[in-house]
């Protein structure tokens, strides 16, 4: 199967989404410009909102509401627009998940509504949930709390959907992300039902997943998955990466070459290079001879239009999104050997290299050219 080709933007949304590739900007649209988006030669956004953001009288200027207001105006720009609905009760919070019926169940659903009252007919695909099961408590991942929270308010989206387009809507529905399924112990009754309850409803689109994984084969795990649970739906990937890979070499030593090049000291450790251009951003060429030089890196930098292939082949892709930018929870507190190196993953890198010269964000190594190749390929 074919996937659709990113022409324009105006052909994003001529048909339903088959092995799209597009740009992910999380939970912080500020790192996302237009500029980029064409540069890069996007077609679809994706972004998630925290739904505590939405109660009644709170300002609307959290990034929650700039993501919205921002996949409105590219939705108005003719890209194809993904919004994931958030819920994280852990561990920011840590609370236990709502269940339904109770005053917090009717809270969160009050805070949907808000969002769905902008983006149903608008946003091409809604996503109810980011991460629920990293979002929760550990105990409500398999006493059926999980299942019932995110259950009731897929039936609440469904039914608001219902009645606001009884002649249809253009905004599908899908159930998301799993996460960890490279890891035994966050397969169970939680995510078996999970998939049951996607695969049997049949206003739910499908699931989204997240592989982050340490291999560039380890995505497929989370197909052997998810796959044969599917039945005829499809799946989305809102986010992967092959961030921890890059994470197991943090403390290894530098390139020579590279240590050589810039009179660094040969002991010098990855992640102190890393640390060293969030403090004072690198010129371009700097950063690009340390990945260049990283055989963990370099031998892995085309993993972007590799991974999307295998999507692809399982002619079950709809969407797959990719991050655009090296947001500020990648760069505002101390990087140290124990981080987690989101930010070597991104397509800009605006906290580690200097601007360009018409002051945009310059390309991280790699990314920006392996996102085009993987438009088509």
């Amino acid at each position: 199967m074919r996937p659709m080709v990113n022409a324009a933007p105006s052909a994003a949304r001529l048909s339903p989404p088959n092995g799209v590739l597009g740009a992910n900007f999380n939970g912080d649209p500020k790192i996302m410009t237009w500029a980029g988006l064409e540069q890069a030669e996007a077609t679809w956004v994706r972004g998630f909102a925290a739904m505590p953001d939405f109660d009644e009288g709170d300002k609307e200027d959290s990034n929650s509401h700039l993501a919205v207001d921002t996949l409105l105006g590219a939705v108005n720009r003719d890209y194809g627009a993904v919004l994931s609905l958030k819920f994280p009760y852990f561990p920011k919070k840590n609370e236990p998940i709502p269940r339904p019926g109770t005053e917090e169940m009717k809270k969160d659903l009050a805070r949907v509504d808000a969002v769905l009252t902008k983006v149903m007919g608008e946003v091409d695909l809604l996503v109810i949930g980011n991460e629920p099961f990293i979002e929760c408590p550990e105990d409500d991942r398999t006493n059926g709390a999980i299942n019932d929270f995110y259950e009731a308010v897929a039936q609440h989206v469904i039914d608001y959907r219902t009645k606001k387009f009884p002649d249809g809507c253009k905004t599908v529905l899908y159930m998301g992300a799993l996460n960890y399924l490279d890891d035994p112990k966050w397969i169970h009754s939680g995510t078996e039902r999970w998939m049951k309850y996607v695969r049997e409803t049949p206003e739910i689109e499908g699931t989204d997943i997240h592989p982050h994984v340490n291999k560039p084969d380890g995505a497929q795990v989370y197909l052997d998955y998810i796959l044969p649970r599917l039945g005829d739906k499809k799946f989305l990937a809102t986010e992967f990466s092959l961030v921890h890979l890059w994470g197991d070499h943090l403390e290894e030593k530098i390139p020579a070459a590279y240590a050589q090049k810039y009179k660094v000291p040969a002991d010098t450790e990855v992640w102190q290079v890393i640390r060293n251009a969030l403090d004072e951003a690198f010129p371009k060429e700097r950063w690009y001879d340390f990945l260049r030089e990283s055989p963990w890196f370099e031998g892995n930098k085309h993993y972007l239009s590799e991974q999307m292939a295998k999507f692809r082949a399982t002619e079950k892709l709809a969407v797959a999104t990719y991050g655009i930018g090296q947001d500020a929870a990648m760069s505002e507190n101390e990087f140290t050997e124990k981080s987690t190196p989101w930010l070597l993953n991104s397509i800009y890198a605006s906290a580690t290299v200097r601007p360009e010269p018409n002051g945009h964000a310059a390309p991280n190594y790699a990314w920006l050219e392996d996102f085009k190749r993987a438009q088509t390929s």
